[in-house]
């Protein structure tokens, strides 16, 4: 058995922006993921968040990981224009996943999510949205792709009450959800569960509770992009 200690290390010179913190919860999450259930990946890159989910999967859990790697919604302030970087980012994704020794244990669909809906069949215990970060795109793999999450499975969304477009995505999606509940974040990666009694109203109001922690986000990135704060780190 891994453990994480050396699912960490195994992540700590691939590319991404994934905090311990939050590698601590995937892993976390993936390792509850029940014999023989589904993990699914939205938003891949080089595979970082991918190697910790597929080491912590129990045997005979499947692992999909979806990446169009076209060379848009890259990354922070990387929404087009990229595509010279794709096949580079392709092929460190397999190279990476070959190198932590879970190639053979991660289905890659180099799709769009959109696209991809129907290559995936039944339902889904873990699901890891880190997909396009614009308001349509993260809407509709939050609603289509929650859809697909069984009882008392659980959705992480990363980028979350930090982006413009995700916030305002779950907002619309999750704020007074009849499926999911709010169980709190790491950083920008929000954890909700998958439950027949969701406790709206609490769960509203611990999302609500978050605002804050956003406007000072977009603050920061607002600062950043105008160089007033060159050297500041991203918020994620």
């Amino acid at each position: 058995m891994i453990d994480f200690d050396q699912a960490w290390s195994a992540v700590e010179g691939v590319d991404g922006w994934m905090t311990e913190g939050q590698a601590r919860a995937l892993y976390d999450t993936a390792r509850a993921c029940p014999r023989g259930g589904t993990i699914v990946e939205i938003g891949s890159f080089r595979g970082r968040s991918t190697i910790v989910l597929a080491l912590a999967a129990p045997r005979g859990a499947q692992v999909v990981a979806i990446d169009p790697h076209a060379g848009n919604d890259r990354g922070p302030q990387e929404i087009d224009g990229y595509a010279d970087q794709a096949a580079d980012d392709h092929a460190a994704f397999l190279a990476n996943l070959e190198a932590a020794g879970v190639a053979a244990r991660v289905r890659h669909l180099r799709a769009f999510s959109n696209e991809a809906l129907d290559h995936v069949v039944g339902n889904i215990d873990v699901l890891y949205i880190d997909g396009a970060h614009r308001y349509g795109p993260a809407r509709e793999d939050i609603r289509d792709w929650g859809a697909r999450v069984s009882d008392g499975g659980t959705m992480l969304i990363h980028d979350s009450f930090s982006s413009i477009g995700v916030t305002t995505a779950i907002m619309r999606e999750l704020l007074w959800s009849e499926r999911f509940r709010y169980a709190g974040r790491t950083r920008s990666l929000s954890i909700y569960r998958a439950t027949a009694e969701p406790e709206r109203a609490a769960s509203a109001a611990r999302q609500l509770a978050q605002l804050p922690w956003f406007v000072r986000n977009v603050a920061l990135k607002t600062l950043i992009t105008a160089k007033v704060l060159p050297n500041a780190e991203w918020p994620y």
